[in-house]
């Protein structure tokens, strides 16, 4: 096997652990809608960096790592979109979100 052949090769298991790495992260916000452990700073900063990081990959010759990005970019996007448009929800049995620190929960008196 020649060398590109096993770059070929490592690219495209790389790809497919880091894809498979991330899913179930992903499938579980678009389910839940629960997207309260992320930070949204985080979120924009991935976005911003994914795009930056785009002018970069179109510059290579199409392969695994185009693929990887394009999930990356499709992925960061989808969760920055439920996480603006869902924010802090409250968990999927209906229970509010635990009060900030230094809040007072609904009810509790001062």
């Amino acid at each position: 096997m020649d060398l590109r052949a096993m770059a070929l090769l490592a690219g495209s298991a790389s790809t497919t652990l880091f894809v498979v790495s991330y899913l179930p992260m992903l499938v579980r916000a678009i389910r839940t809608r629960d997207l309260r452990s992320y930070s949204r700073s985080s979120l924009v900063i991935a976005n911003v960096g994914n795009v930056v990081q785009a002018c970069y990959v179109i510059s290579l010759p199409v392969g695994p790592l185009w693929f990887l990005h394009g999930f990356y970019l499709v992925a960061s996007a989808l969760m920055l979109g439920l996480h603006l448009r869902h924010g802090a929800r409250a968990d999927p049995d209906g229970a509010p979100p635990p009060p900030s620190a230094g809040q007072q929960p609904p009810g509790a008196n001062p």
